[in-house]
C-alpha cells in the first residue's frame, strides 16, 4: 500500500505538491490523473525518494523507500523509459539492476518474455523504437516480482495490440493482490484500465474515489429515446421540464432515468423503438472537474521544465 500524507513540494516560489493526502490501495488498480503540470509526475518522484518533500512524507507498506534494503523487490516503477544507456543491450541493462538487488539472473530472461522483447536482447538499447522502450522500462519495473508498481504513461509508444497488453497485464498484476498505480493522459484508456482514481490539480487533491463513481458525480447522464411519434413525445417532455435536445433522429434527454421516460411515454401511449441510458464519460467528467486547473498549466509545466536546473544548483529533486 502507498500512503501520501500531507505531500508538499516546492520549488523555489512554485508550489508543484500541496498538502496532498491519498491511499492506494492492492488490489486495484489507480489511475493518477490530473492536468499537465498538476504534480503527478512530481507525486511519483517523491514516492520513490527521487525528490524530498518539502513537508509531509509517503510511505511504502509503513516505511519511506529510503528505508527499503532491496527496494526493486517491494517496488517497480517506469518512470521514463529512456533513461538506459543507449550503448547497453537491454539483457545487460535489467543484468545491472539485477545484480544490484541480489535478484537472480533467471529472472531477467522470465521478465524479457514476459514483454515480448527475447529476441531483441541483444540489441543496443538506444536502436529501440519508443514502444520497445516502454516495454523495457516494464521489464525493468517488473524485474524484483514487486508487490507495488507505478507506471507513468506506460503505453505512449504502444501500437494498439500493447495497449490492449499492458491494460490486461496491469489488471492482472492488480488481481494478484498487488498495488498499481498509473498515471496517463489517455482517459479513454483509464477508464478501462483504472477501478481507483486519485485525481489532482494545481497539486491538490481533487477526488479520491471509484471510477465508476467519478464518472457518476461529475458528468451528466441522459437518456437516448427513438420513437415514430418524436415531436409528441418531445413537446411532452418539454412540458414536464425534461431538458431534451434533438440529435440525429433521436432526442437525447437530460437530467432524466429510463424509467421515467418509459413510465410518461406509456401512460400517453407514445410507442418506443429506443430507450437506453447513456453514462457520460471519464474525459467529460475530467473535464467538469479539473477546468479551473487549466490556467495553471503554464506555471506548472515551466517548474517542470525547470527542475533539472535546479537540481543542478542543489535542489532535492
Amino acid at each position: 500500500m502507498i500512503e501520501a500524507v500531507g505531500l508538499t513540494k516546492r520549488y523555489g516560489s512554485v508550489l508543484a505538491v500541496d498538502d496532498l493526502s491519498f491511499t492506494v490501495r492492492p488490489g486495484h488498480v489507480t489511475g493518477f490523473l490530473g492536468p499537465n503540470g498538476a504534480g503527478k509526475s512530481t507525486t511519483m518522484r517523491m514516492i520513490l525518494g527521487l525528490d524530498n518533500p518539502t513537508r509531509g512524507q509517503v510511505l511504502i507498506d509503513g516505511k519511506r523507500y529510503a528505508e527499503l534494503r532491496e527496494p526493486l523487490r517491494s517496488v517497480g516503477a517506469l518512470l521514463e523509459a529512456s533513461w538506459v544507456h543507449p550503448n547497453r543491450s537491454a539483457r545487460n541493462h535489467l543484468l545491472w539492476m539485477a545484480k544490484s538487488n541480489r535478484i537472480p539472473t533467471r529472472r531477467v530472461d522470465e521478465v524479457l518474455e514476459q514483454v515480448g522483447l527475447t529476441s531483441v536482447q541483444d540489441k543496443r538499447a538506444g536502436g529501440f523504437s519508443l514502444g520497445m522502450s516502454q516495454r523495457l522500462g516494464i521489464a525493468g519495473a517488473l524485474l524484483g516480482d514487486p508487490g507495488i508498481l507505478l507506471f507513468d504513461e506506460p503505453v505512449n509508444g504502444l501500437d494498439p495490440e500493447g495497449i490492449l497488453w499492458i491494460r490486461q497485464f496491469m489488471q492482472r498484476l492488480a488481481a494478484e493482490g498487488r498495488t498499481v498505480l498509473v498515471s496517463s493522459h489517455l482517459l479513454s484508456e483509464m477508464a478501462q484500465t483504472a477501478e481507483e482514481l486519485v485525481v489532482v490539480g494545481k497539486g491538490k487533491l481533487i477526488a479520491q474515489t471509484s471510477t465508476s463513481a467519478f464518472i457518476d458525480q461529475a458528468s451528466e447522464s441522459t437518456v437516448r429515446v427513438r420513437s415514430p411519434r418524436l415531436d409528441a413525445l418531445r413537446q411532452l417532455l418539454l412540458g414536464k421540464g425534461h431538458p431534451v435536445d434533438y440529435v440525429d433522429g433521436t432526442l437525447l434527454i437530460r437530467a432524466a432515468t429510463t424509467e421515467q421516460i418509459g413510465d410518461l411515454a406509456a401512460a400517453n401511449g407514445i410507442p418506443l423503438h429506443e430507450l437506453t441510458a447513456q453514462r457520460g464519460s471519464l474525459e467529460q467528467a475530467f473535464m467538469q472537474l479539473t477546468g479551473d486547473a487549466v490556467e495553471f498549466h503554464t506555471h506548472l509545466d515551466s517548474a517542470a521544465e525547470q527542475a533539472p536546473e535546479l537540481t543542478a544548483q542543489g535542489a532535492n529533486r
